[in-house]
């Protein structure tokens, strides 16, 4: 018998030193824990678990429904089951209603005899700043992806006009002085538009910090007499008229962003007129509500209803009997929704297209 009581004797002392130590390791681990049995019963928690879920010592013995609303995810309960039935850990990662982000591990607290789960160990660690961080890199991503369409869509345009010119130049009489000094001076248009979209670039590729769409006070006018100069040409040879009307000056953009915009609707304007038709373009500014909505009326092809959505999708082209690449639109929707804008455009077929640009404030 003394042996036994002995074995007895040590077998709670050694208990006894196990639940101080786990004590111990709920004190002062930094890590969000909470024990619930297998009747969904909140039995412990750790301090960080206290302050972060704004639990009390009142709480523990209370049912995890009773209190689920203070852990804000509201599909906990259903995740603790699913544990204790499969036996199996649980890994996620969750966003909480305060906006938080967690890496919430489930384990299992497993009795080996019996083969079953008593409870559930959960674990959360605070993810919200690797979270934040990847979504500003994938915003970064996304406009690193508009400059390089922007590259490619915007010069064509302006190369496109250097090498007419230059064949016009080569084909003027040498008797015709006056003819190849026009030409010459649109060429150097071009080259000027050019090299200033070049210089934007290398100044944005000199940056350290998020500023891909680096905002400043722009000038609706300056930005529209800029792009006139880069579809000079284009201009000319339709007879394009180009009609402003700006009750409001300015607005808060990308300077870069604002102008590829603002080109990609004026030569689309100009591209898809109607044959025999001389291109009309009314380009206005307003306020409206909590925007700026800048708006490109043309009285060009127009766009069948069923269209008008698809016609912002990546290589959507709609009009094969015109020059382009199927990516301005989609440039253009990028560029103002990652402003914290939006687009629209109304159009009626043979009658012309008005696309609505909203600019927030």
């Amino acid at each position: 018998m003394g042996k036994v009581s002995e074995d007895k004797h040590k077998n709670i002392k050694n208990l006894v030193k196990l639940n101080d130590e786990l004590e111990n390791y709920f004190r002062n681990t930094v890590i969000p824990q909470l024990f619930v049995d297998a009747d969904l019963i909140l039995r412990k928690f750790t301090p960080p678990a206290m302050k972060h879920f704004n639990l009390s010592s009142a709480d523990v013995g209370r049912h995890i429904e009773e209190i689920y609303n203070n852990i804000r995810y509201p599909t906990i309960i259903e995740n603790i089951k699913e544990v204790i039935e499969s036996k199996q850990d649980l890994e996620k990662e969750i966003q909480t209603t305060d906006k938080m982000w967690y890496q919430m591990n489930i384990l299992p607290y497993l009795i080996q005899k019996e083969n079953k789960a008593n409870g559930v160990i959960i674990t959360f660690v605070d993810i919200t700043d690797r979270i934040e961080s990847l979504k500003r890199y994938e915003k970064l991503n996304l406009r690193y992806e508009n400059i390089i369409y922007s590259v490619a869509h915007d010069f064509k345009g302006p190369l496109s006009n250097l090498e007419g010119l230059i064949k016009m130049l080569k084909d003027v009489p040498d008797h015709k002085k006056e003819d190849s000094k026009m030409i010459i001076n649109m060429v150097g248009l071009s080259v000027r538009y050019l090299r200033k979209a070049i210089e934007e670039l290398t100044d944005f590729n000199m940056e350290s910090n998020d500023s891909a769409g680096a905002v400043e006070r722009v000038n609706f006018e300056d930005i529209v007499e800029d792009v006139q100069l880069a579809l000079k040409d284009k201009i000319y040879e339709t007879d394009a008229k180009v009609i402003t009307e700006f009750k409001v000056s300015d607005v808060g953009f990308s300077r870069k962003n604002i102008r590829s915009i603002v080109y990609n609707l004026l030569s689309n304007a100009i591209k898809y007129k109607v044959p025999d038709r001389v291109p009309e373009i009314l380009i206005k500014t307003e306020k409206l509500n909590d925007y700026i909505l800048m708006s490109v009326r043309d009285n060009g092809r127009g766009i069948a209803e069923d269209k008008q959505e698809i016609i912002f999708s990546r290589h959507t082209r709609i009009s094969h009997d015109v020059e382009g690449t199927g990516v301005g639109l989609f440039i253009v929707k990028r560029m103002v929704e990652d402003g914290g804008g939006k687009i629209e455009v109304e159009s009626s077929l043979g009658e012309g297209s008005t696309f609505k640009v909203y600019l927030k404030k």
